[in-house]
Formats: C-alpha cells, sequence, structure tokens
C-alpha cells in the first residue's frame, strides 16, 4: 500500500480539514483554506494514484461522544461555513482517520503506531492552520524522525503572513521540504 522511491515510505496527512470553522476568526481561516483545499485535492488524487496512504488527522471539537463520521456528516450540513471545503476533500472509505484532542496529530493519538504498521518514514503534511496544528504536527513527526514534506500551497493559516512565519520556521528548524504541491516526487 505504500509507494517506495528511494528508500523513503510516504504518507499524506490532511490536518483538520474536515471543519466547520465556527470559532473566533474561522472565517479568516476557510478564506485562506479555499484556494489551499483544491491544491490538497490535487494532491491527494496523485497520492492515491501512487498507492500512498492518505491520513485525515482530524481536531475532535471536544465533541468525546462523536466519531470521525459524525463529524464529516456534521460538517457537510449546508448551514456549516466548511461544507464546500468537506465537500471538495471528504474522505474516502479507504482513507485512514485519526482524531486528535489537542493541536498535534501525534499527542494522545495512535498516529505514530499507524504510520510504524505502514512503514512509513516519510511525511506530506497538509492543511490548517499552519501556525498551529500543522506546525505543532510537524514538531512531533521532525522529534521522531520523519522526513517532513510541507508544501507551502497546501497549508493555510489565519493570514498569509503567519503562514508564511510558519513554514519559514518549519524549514530551517525541522529541516521540512516545503516547495510546491506539484513538484513532490511520488
Amino acid at each position: 500500500m505504500v509507494n517506495q522511491e528511494n528508500g523513503e515510505m510516504k504518507a499524506l496527512l490532511i490536518i483538520d480539514i474536515i471543519n466547520h470553522f465556527q470559532f473566533e476568526d474561522g472565517d479568516k481561516l476557510r478564506e485562506q483554506t479555499i484556494p489551499v483545499a483544491e491544491k490538497i485535492a490535487k494532491l491527494k488524487l496523485n497520492a492515491k494514484e501512487h498507492k500512498l496512504p492518505v491520513i485525515y488527522v482530524n481536531d475532535n471539537f471536544k465533541n468525546w461522544h462523536a466519531d470521525f463520521r459524525d463529524l464529516v456528516s456534521y460538517c457537510l450540513r449546508n448551514d456549516q461555513l466548511g461544507q464546500s471545503i468537506v465537500e471538495l476533500l471528504k474522505p474516502d472509505k479507504d482513507d485512514y482517520h485519526i482524531l486528535k484532542p489537542s493541536y498535534s496529530g501525534f499527542y494522545a493519538t495512535p498516529l505514530h503506531l499507524l504510520l510504524e504498521q505502514l512503514n512509513v518514514n516519510s511525511l506530506i503534511i497538509t492543511g490548517i492552520a499552519g501556525n498551529m496544528c500543522v506546525q505543532f504536527t510537524a514538531n512531533d513527526a521532525f522529534m521522531l524522525n520523519y522526513k517532513l514534506y510541507i508544501p507551502a500551497d497546501c497549508v493555510a493559516s489565519n493570514s498569509i503572513e503567519t503562514n508564511q512565519v510558519a513554514l519559514e520556521q518549519m524549514k530551517s528548524i525541522l529541516k521540512a521540504d516545503i516547495r510546491p504541491s506539484y513538484q513532490i516526487k511520488f
């Protein structure tokens, strides 16, 4: 299930894209996410063509009674700000999903165990918000020795400036490759 190139076993992580955007400054984040979602959708198609695992890592929004399918259904409702984004990027049946209680996709989740099971050693991290959940997940991935690809055109924050600062930090500190998604080799 995992494509191997030069010893790399990659997986695509999609962080917090299943989102209702019903929080302070959610409208700002949604506005920045719309063009990014289209790039993530193309990247996901490319990853699937190359048989890479796609893993949705999503906030549970402190709803401990809901599962991932409940969250997707809720966000697909017409009255939700994120409906069009979720419609574009709704998970396929063969995609994996992890619900997280906090910023990092690794904190208090089985993500690392899943990646070990899939023999993954390189991550393509996409999603929102670049300066929060993407960056926290990337920090933990770096500490766990994953090679990081964080395509700059597949990450959004509340502002372009905030996003750029986060990407530059991940590039310089975590040694992340932040080239655009169309330049990623599968």
